[in-house]
């Protein structure tokens, strides 16, 4: 009997890993049997991921400290993995940022540091595994978390830029997908709507928010831990070989009305 979504022996590098979704999806992931490089700028919290990693599920797992606005530190990150494995089989890209402000007050400041972050922070580690290790192997499985706000506008809350980066991830996305497809190297995003996290409890918990879920997502909530999951295990899977440069949200809906 085949068992699908086996990823034993391979090895992801998940950004932002330090708390919410990042941790989420590594925990998924190391489930399979990856082993797991938990990559953000706090050491002392990717160090208690990696322990856990380790010790819930036996595999492999190290907390890299790594600022994915610096294209040093992410040729540092990258050199550091291979050099510890030999080899980098998933990346997700999930470290991200969210300014939120009326469009016409947004500073040029807030608006290059989402770019920095969410946009070109992907490219960089995206150029650094791919050039460095999925390239050489014919063999990749890039992911990137970009946003229902990638998709669509909305009138809730003011995030131009993060609907700008967000929409670049997405088509960049697409840009990767047909550059690499030669290479084995599949790119693909998840477009994850209100998603729980540490940093969103307070936010989504309002009851203009819990009103506005009710109203826009068919599914009348929001996304719950573990819920993530299968969509990261489908687009890191040997398996899914012939899926490349989609856009699959997961938002229970928000973005089919």
């Amino acid at each position: 009997m085949k068992q699908y979504f086996n990823l034993k022996g391979q090895v992801a590098i998940v950004t932002g890993c330090s708390t919410g979704l990042g941790v989420q999806m590594a925990k998924a992931l190391a489930n399979q049997g990856a082993n797991i490089v938990a990559v953000a700028r706090r050491q002392n919290l990717i160090d208690e991921v990696a322990e856990n990693l380790k010790k819930e599920y036996g595999v492999e797992a190290v907390g890299i400290r790594c600022d994915i606005t610096s294209t040093e530190d992410v040729d540092n990150c990258v050199k550091a993995v291979m050099e510890r494995f030999g080899r980098i089989d998933i990346l997700v890209n999930n470290a991200g940022t969210g300014a939120v402000a009326p469009a016409e007050d947004i500073t040029d400041e807030q608006f290059d540091n989402e770019m920095n972050i969410d946009l070109f922070g992907t490219f960089r580690m995206s150029r650094a595994v791919a050039k460095n290790a999925m390239i050489p192997a014919k063999y990749g499985r890039i992911i990137n978390i970009a946003s229902m706000y990638g998709l669509v506008g909305n009138k809730i809350a003011g995030s131009a830029p993060y609907h700008a980066a967000k929409g670049g991830v997405v088509n960049l996305t697409r840009a990767l997908a047909a550059e690499w497809g030669k290479y084995g190297i599949t790119v693909n995003s998840i477009c994850p709507g209100y998603f729980y996290t540490p940093l969103t409890q307070a936010t989504l918990d309002t009851e203009f928010f819990q009103a506005n879920a009710k109203a826009f997502i068919p599914e009348e909530r929001y996304g719950h831990e573990g819920e993530l999951d299968s969509a990261a295990l489908f687009l890191a899977a040997p398996e899914s070989t012939y899926v490349t440069g989609i856009a699959l949200p997961v938002d229970g809906g928000y973005t089919c009305m």
